[in-house]
Order: structure tokens, then C-alpha cells, then sequence
């Protein structure tokens, strides 16, 4: 079983620059995922914190572009990688513009995705039982 990765708390300059960059995408619907900002459309996450990383869900070649500009993969639990998932690049965290771009990527190709099952159903318990 993969250890998971002690709990560290995301650097307020990231979660500052994470609320801030989330403006260039109004539609996002943020909420907490691991206990970290994230951000969602249609009930699927489509970017978000994870301890000092930034994450966005890409396709294939949005991957293979973030890698070549030197993001990686999003592994939470070392040697378990999330599908569809690259933590951003350094070059790209530090320019707003490029930053943007790349979330309104991520977004869009969440987007295309459609609706997440169950996401807007909500949640009901069966009433108790008297005895």
C-alpha cells in the first residue's frame, strides 16, 4: 500500500496567487478536495493545491506541453499518479498571463467532459426506523 505523503499545509503566496489567478475563470466553483483550494465545473475538479504544487487536469498533449516546460505529474501518493492531472511548471506559476491561459485550458477541457455523475444530485438519507 502507497504511503501517503505527510500533510503539509499549502504556502499562503501559493493559495493567495491560486484565489487571485481563479478570477480569470469566473464559472469555476471552488471548494475544498484534500483539504486544499480547488476549483470545479460540472463537478469535476479541474484544478487545485496539494501541499506547495498547483494541479491542473489536462489532456494528453496539455501534459506532455506542461512536462516539456517542466511541470510533472500529480502524484498526491508517491508512485500513484492522478489520470489527467500535471502539476504546473515554475515559468508558469510565475507569470500571470501564462497562468491564466492555462487555467481557462483546464477548465474548458473539464468542461468537455460534461457533468460528473451524481454531482448535482443531492445527497438524502432514508429516514430512521422507530422500534
Amino acid at each position: 500500500m502507497a504511503k501517503m505523503r505527510p500533510w503539509k499545509k499549502a504556502p499562503q503566496e501559493l493559495v493567495d496567487l491560486f484565489t487571485d489567478a481563479l478570477k480569470s475563470v469566473p464559472e469555476a466553483q471552488p471548494r475544498k478536495m484534500f483539504g486544499y483550494p480547488a476549483a470545479f465545473v460540472n463537478g469535476q475538479m479541474f484544478t487545485g493545491l496539494f501541499a506547495d504544487q498547483m494541479f491542473l487536469r489536462l489532456d494528453e498533449a496539455g501534459r506532455e506541453e506542461m512536462a516539456r516546460l517542466g511541470g510533472g505529474s500529480f502524484e498526491p501518493m508517491p508512485g500513484r499518479p492522478m489520470r489527467e492531472y500535471a502539476v504546473v511548471a515554475p515559468a508558469v506559476l510565475r507569470s500571470r498571463p501564462k497562468l491564466s491561459a492555462w487555467l481557462t485550458r483546464s477548465f474548458e477541457y473539464a468542461s468537455s467532459l460534461g457533468p460528473k455523475r451524481g454531482a448535482s444530485k443531492p445527497v438524502t438519507r432514508k429516514p430512521a426506523r422507530r422500534r
